[in-house]
């Protein structure tokens, strides 16, 4: 399946059904009366989240959203139908803004999670709600209204607790594999990832997290080189940054350039509680890498995790070390959103 994490789609919301102008006439009501029906709501555009969906795929298919007109008033205070909700699935993750405006209309997240993105018309008043005292017989009825149009832009972003970021051939694909069941691409050469990937980390039978690995940065990601600038958004709901960076190169170039890519994109997300994984721990010596690693923490003051994706060696050590800064960026969440 191919992985998409924008669109652009025109939503239609359904027009409401005219109010009907009627009069009834009965053996027994030899005055009759009134009796148009109102007209029923046109139907709503509405996204919902699926939890087993990861991209945006299909709106690349279907690029228009229109819902159902609502039914015409009747006589005899018949009222019309109500159009049907278009209910459109969406993963978690995602955004949608008004195009023109720009404003944010909803950010769906939570599996069932619904939202209206288009509005629906409302439906017409029959006849029978304008009589009066001086008015036994109006020959008034209002039209439905028109729906809610527009053109939407969306956006995926990874719902993840933890992001690996780091230059590519880190390994980044290969701790993912290792640390859950995920199954990316990997191979040898620059830019193996060209998509996000999502993997469940298991701490315990209660205890879990979800880690994205992100397509690998290189120098000026965020001016659009590379494959960076298209992903880095999806780090920003993260909440811990684990830098992944190879020994058998140069690490601590390596986390400055890589640093100053996530800072130029949004230098809030530097702020964010980060670990450091020293990766290809077997390709140097024991002393080498405390070395670098005793001189990388001098520079970063981050906590450094020497480790072999390649050989799952020294990860229960990092799993412990991103769990432990989840709880305190979800600690410091909560003690931001609760009033004082």
């Amino acid at each position: 399946m191919r992985f998409i994490d924008e669109a652009r789609v025109y939503a239609h919301a359904g027009k409401g059904g005219d109010g009907a102008i009627a009069f009834l006439r009965e053996k027994y009501r030899p005055f009759g009366g009134p009796a148009g029906g109102d007209g029923g709501r046109g139907g709503s555009v509405i996204f919902e989240v699926n939890e087993g969906m990861s991209t945006l795929l299909d709106f690349k298919y279907q690029p228009r959203l229109v819902a159902r007109d609502g039914e015409s008033g009747r006589g005899k205070q018949q009222y019309g139908h109500h159009g049907e909700d278009l209910v459109v699935r969406v993963p978690p993750g995602t955004m949608v803004f008004d195009e023109d405006t720009g404003a944010l209309l909803a950010d769906l997240v939570v599996p069932s999670e619904r939202a209206i993105i288009a509005q629906a018309g409302k439906g017409g008043l029959g006849n029978m709600h304008f009589v009066s005292s001086t008015r036994r017989a109006p020959r008034i009825a209002t039209p439905g209204a028109a729906g809610e149009q527009r053109w939407v832009k969306i956006e995926l972003r990874l719902v993840a607790e933890a992001g690996l970021v780091g230059l590519p051939n880190a390994g980044k694909s290969t701790l993912l594999a290792a640390l859950s069941a995920a199954r990316p691409k990997i191979a040898s050469y620059p830019f193996t990832t060209l998509t996000p990937n999502l993997g469940h980390v298991q701490l315990s039978d209660e205890d879990s997290f979800t880690i994205a690995d992100i397509p690998g940065l290189i120098e000026g990601a965020h001016l659009g080189h590379g494959l960076g600038i298209k992903f880095l958004r999806h780090l920003k709901r993260t909440h811990v940054l684990v830098y992944v960076l190879d020994l058998s190169a140069d690490p601590q170039s390596d986390f400055d350039t890589v640093r100053r890519e996530v800072a130029a994109f949004d230098d809030a997300m530097v702020e964010r509680p980060a670990v450091i994984a020293l990766n290809k721990a077997d390709l140097v010596t024991a002393e080498e890498a405390d070395r670098i690693a005793r001189a990388l923490a001098s520079h970063t003051g981050l906590d450094i995790l020497v480790i072999s994706a390649e050989h799952s060696a020294g990860l229960d050590p990092l799993v412990a070390a991103i769990a432990a800064k989840l709880r305190i960026a979800i600690d410091l969440a909560k003690a931001a959103t609760c009033p004082r």
